[in-house]
C-alpha cells in the first residue's frame, strides 16, 4: 500500500485539530424536505453505534445526539485518521404544526431518518361556506 506524504496537508490537519475551539458534541449534516403529511428529516451518521442514537423532544425543541467511538487496538500506529469521532448533537426548533407525540425514526445504512407528521389542525382543509337564513334572493335597493 503506498501513501503519499504531503507535509502541508499534514501540518494544515495538525493546526486545525490543535487550533480547534470545539471541544464539545460535532454537527451532524441533515436534510429536511415535506412528504405529504409529514416532514423527513434525514441526517448523516455514518459509523454510529444505533444503540448511542438518541432522540428528545421538549416542548417545541427536537435534540438528536449520537456518539461514534474510535476504533483501535492500543498499540495501533495509526497511518490515516480523518474520520471524526466522538459526539454528535442537532437541535432543532419545530413548529406548532407538529404532532409531536407521533415522531418516529429509524437508522439504516449510517442514515437517521426522523419522521416529524404534521398534526391535524395544521393540516389545509375546506371551509364550508353557509348561506345565512332569509337570504335567499337579493333585495332591491330604491334610489333616491
Amino acid at each position: 500500500m503506498a501513501l503519499t506524504w504531503d507535509p502541508f496537508r499534514d501540518l494544515d490537519r495538525l493546526a486545525a485539530t490543535m487550533l480547534d475551539s470545539r471541544q464539545g458534541p460535532r454537527m451532524m449534516p441533515i436534510d429536511l424536505h415535506r412528504d405529504g403529511d409529514h416532514y423527513v428529516l434525514s441526517a448523516d451518521l455514518p459509523g454510529v453505534d444505533p444503540g448511542s442514537i438518541d432522540i428528545d423532544i421538549d416542548g417545541q425543541l427536537l435534540t438528536i445526539r449520537a456518539e461514534r467511538t474510535l476504533r483501535g487496538d492500543e498499540g495501533v500506529k495509526w497511518l490515516a485518521h480523518e474520520r471524526p469521532s466522538g459526539s454528535f448533537l442537532r437541535q432543532l426548533s419545530v413548529g406548532e404544526g407538529i404532532d409531536t407525540a407521533s415522531i418516529s425514526a429509524h437508522y439504516d445504512n449510517g442514515v437517521l431518518s426522523v419522521l416529524l407528521p404534521v398534526s391535524e389542525r395544521a393540516k389545509p382543509r375546506k371551509v364550508e361556506v353557509r348561506q345565512a337564513a332569509g337570504a335567499d334572493a337579493p333585495k332591491e335597493v330604491a334610489a333616491s
